[in-house]
């Protein structure tokens, strides 16, 4: 129990947390109608979680999926017959040669036409249904949506939605308003349910990437709660939110093949993704943490490594991500200006191939589209992310 306390005073050291002037004592809330962050809320969020994801569940399955199915989506894969000879030669090549067509075709008696139609089964039983595909990108649509204008109407009268030095001046004694208490609470409970979810959703190729991604932004959220970094942490939550309906709503019109829609959402997505996170999220965002918050948060006070500096850490690793992701989107929007809009980051979504001038007893021609999984989340492209943020 010793060491356990001495762990626990190390962890919670004033000097860390706190200019030299102030101490965990005047956080303490004293029943007076003031409301400061207390660590007990971090619990809060794991139930909110909990209730998100039993949320979801109850929206893909009475909601989302009869829709999709209205809209015609497809919510199961066609399975290739059981063959040990074909599926050892998969595992070595998914798209074999001519030659090892002709050459599986003599071993089992059948035509080479039939093997090839046989691998391109077999391929496309290892892409994600898009029924599965469009409910997933429309709960986080809908959720991204609603909670972006309620960040939006939330900070309408608040100052430092309008000067980012507020989120500093008279830091760290901020009390903390229901509105964004609540706010706080409930993005944080939705990163938890993401948290979780990764392992269960369509698997991109940015999976790592979106694991990082959660888990910064659960901190981030975590840390800047017990800090009362509450006033700029409610900011980023609010850059991060400005984009992600739009990338959700792409995909479900790229979903429901309404393509031009989908183009049009895209670049809007585009540009906005551009205005909020690499121009005002490093500019305005990062660059308020850096330079505008340490003179006024006592820096003469603050020890070199402090709170303040793991914040900017993990600012400066969202910001790294977002660059990442911009790379996929311009990806997407070369495929775009080629004529098509792809929803590619999963590793699971090989295109099919597709048969030529068979009415002219030409031999077939198998074409293997090769996707070209973009996009960022998170969250974050189209799809991440993204993810957000913090």
């Amino acid at each position: 129990m010793e060491s356990f306390e001495k762990i626990r005073k190390i962890f919670w050291a004033e000097s860390f947390w706190l200019p030299g002037n102030h101490s965990w004592d005047e956080l303490k809330n004293k029943g007076d109608g003031l409301y400061y962050p207390q660590v007990e809320d971090l619990y809060v969020p794991l139930y909110i979680s909990v209730f998100i994801s039993l949320g979801r569940i109850i929206f893909d399955r009475f909601i989302a999926e009869s829709v999709g199915v209205w809209c015609g989506l497809n919510g199961s894969i066609k399975k290739a017959p059981t063959n040990a000879i074909y599926e050892a030669a998969f595992k070595q090549k998914k798209s074999p040669s001519g030659d090892v067509l002709e050459s599986l075709a003599k071993q089992t008696n059948v035509t080479r036409r039939h093997v090839e139609r046989w691998f391109r089964v077999r391929r496309n039983q290892e892409r994600t249904p898009v029924l599965k595909k469009f409910k997933e990108s429309a709960w986080r649509g809908i959720y991204y949506f609603f909670i972006f204008w309620f960040g939006v109407y939330m900070h309408l009268d608040k100052p430092w939605f309008y000067k980012t030095i507020e989120c500093w001046q008279g830091w760290p004694t901020h009390t903390i308003d229901d509105d964004v208490y609540w706010y706080y609470m409930i993005q944080l409970g939705f990163y938890f349910s993401l948290m979780f979810s990764l392992f269960t959703d369509i698997r991109r190729k940015d999976f790592t990437e979106m694991i990082v991604h959660h888990v910064s932004t659960i901190s981030l959220l975590s840390l800047s709660w017990v800090n009362n970094f509450v006033r700029m942490g409610t900011l980023v939550l609010l850059v991060h939110d400005a984009v992600d309906s739009w990338l959700e709503a792409g995909k479900v019109a790229k979903y429901l093949k309404y393509d031009k829609l989908c183009e049009g959402i895209f670049f809007t997505f585009m540009v906005v993704w551009v205005i909020t996170r690499m121009i005002i999220f490093p500019f305005r965002i990062i660059y308020s943490t850096m330079f505008e918050a340490l003179p006024l948060m006592g820096g003469e006070n603050m020890p070199y490594f402090s709170m303040h500096s793991v914040y900017n850490a993990l600012l400066c690793v969202l910001q790294v991500l977002h660059i990442i992701w911009f790379y996929y989107i311009c990806l997407i929007a070369k495929d775009a200006i080629q004529g098509e809009i792809n929803d590619s980051r999963s590793s699971m979504e090989s295109a099919s191939e597709g048969e030529e001038d068979a009415k002219n007893g030409k031999s077939v021609k198998t074409n293997h589209v090769k996707s070209h999984n973009k996009t960022a989340e998170s969250n974050g492209v189209v799809h991440r992310n993204s993810k957000k943020v913090t």
